[in-house]
């Protein structure tokens, strides 16, 4: 596949750190949420920055695949990702649930529907969630 955009981020400290992208726009405090075991200080985890990331992914894709199809998305569309972390069942490490909800107002049950199928496919979160993608880790 071409590449055509790349960024890194990097993180310290794991779940209680700190992440910071290459250009230093994001910039964030980690902490561990009280349901993980965390004292619940101020600050955003794993979990919310993939469903930031995801949610923004899938409504970018959502106006591309509705511009293919001649159809307006209104301004105020919004897709929420809710995720969720816990131990997988065969013990051997932790697994994330996603659940994506699209909110186009105005437009018909049905047609909305068809949009979000159509995302879903061209999404590459949601393509990498389906496919289970491999992921090199190098050790520097």
């Amino acid at each position: 596949m071409p590449i055509l955009y790349t960024t890194q981020a990097s993180a310290t400290g794991g779940r209680a750190g700190r992440a910071v992208s290459e250009n230093g726009v994001l910039d964030v405090t980690l902490t561990v949420p009280k349901e993980l075991g965390g004292d619940g200080a101020t600050g955003t985890n794993p979990e919310q920055l993939f469903a930031a990331g995801y949610s923004a992914c899938f409504l970018g894709a959502l106006k591309f695949v509705a511009g293919q199809q001649k159809v307006k998305i209104p301004e105020d569309t919004t897709v929420s990702a809710k995720v969720g972390i816990g131990p997988r069942e065969d013990g051997t490490g932790f697994g994330i649930d996603v659940a994506l909800t699209v909110n186009i107002p105005g437009l018909d049950q049905a047609e909305a529907e068809k949009l979000a199928a159509a995302a879903h496919i061209v999404c590459p979160y949601s393509h990498a969630m389906r496919t289970s993608t491999e992921v090199p880790v190098m050790v520097a």
